[in-house]
């Protein structure tokens, strides 16, 4: 049901799988790490017939460019990569903007410079920049959750995870949770994926452009208070859907903290039996709240 297409934008070339009704109104929907595109297809096959659908691969993922060093992954390039696709797609009307995980960074990014060009947005397990730095700072839980990123922006990452045909890498999908939607033909996809010429490094370049400050596991949590010009500055003003799993353990409760600080209409949904990994493990679910959200 999906078609492949590549966009050129912002001097790069965006591989994006469409599908739906090209009259419906226009859905965007930003995978995060490890995953490419595919990371939002079950909901995606959901919600076809109601929305035209927009798949990307961000920079530096399976098949869209993937620019050399660390600086070009900065997420203002991500935000003038979506920001070219969107002025080419729906260059008149505002999209609705879904994230999840890195995805959900570059959507918050996006909505908070480009206010106008989106109607809604609707996050799954991701994170508010200034709500994340924040759970960084002062949880101690957060802290120690988050070592990985240290460990993946460290210099040789690449060779670690792409060991044993990517087994490493494989791995992290399962310990952030129990997996049992990692079937063989889906594991075969996403090895295909990260063996793309570059790939890894692109990938892990996210973290390693990233500004976030992840303390060391030793640090002791001190405090980051949240500023009327931070507020003013990373403001959501559109109507906002979050939907959480509760079972995440990357990302902590006190990640979304303050998150209506920041939102003048806020809605959260939480599911109790999901992980991380919501999109794969409740679709159907996921799908249904979007779908409510839009309908209000």
């Amino acid at each position: 049901m999906f078609s492949s297409r590549n966009y050129q934008t912002n001097r790069q070339k965006l591989h994006v799988m469409e599908a739906g009704d090209a009259d419906k109104p226009i859905m965007v929907m930003l995978h995060g790490f490890p995953e490419y595109w595919a990371a939002w297809a079950p909901v995606a096959e959901l919600l076809a017939s109601s929305y035209r659908l927009l798949l990307p691969d961000q920079r530096g993922f399976n098949l869209s460019s993937k620019p050399t060093g660390v600086e070009a992954y900065d997420t203002k390039h991500m935000v003038a990569d979506l920001l070219g696709l969107v002025e080419q797609v729906s260059p008149d009307q505002p999209i609705i903007l879904c994230g999840h995980d890195w995805g959900a960074s570059v959507a918050y990014a996006f909505a908070m410079r480009h206010p106008q060009k989106v109607s809604r947005l609707i996050i799954a397990n991701g994170v508010h920049p200034i709500c994340f730095q924040k759970a960084l700072f002062e949880n101690a839980d957060q802290i120690e959750a988050s070592q990985y990123m240290n460990v993946l922006r460290e210099e040789g990452s690449e060779q670690r995870l792409s060991r044993d045909n990517f087994a490493p890498l494989m791995n992290m999908f399962e310990r952030f949770s129990a997996a049992p939607w990692l079937q063989d033909p889906v594991r075969d996809a996403y090895r295909a994926a990260w063996g793309q010429p570059d790939s890894l490094t692109s990938m892990l370049n996210w973290y390693r452009g990233s500004q976030m400050v992840v303390p060391d596991a030793n640090s002791d949590p001190r405090p980051f208070p949240i500023t009327d010009e931070m507020r003013s500055k990373y403001k959501i003003s559109m109507p906002h859907l979050l939907l959480w799993g509760m079972k995440d353990v990357a990302l902590q409760p006190a990640t979304r903290e303050n998150l209506d600080a920041f939102c003048s209409d806020l809605t959260v949904v939480e599911r109790e039996d999901a992980s991380h990994w919501i999109l794969h493990e409740h679709p159907e679910w996921v799908a249904q709240q979007i779908s409510l959200f839009l309908a209000d």
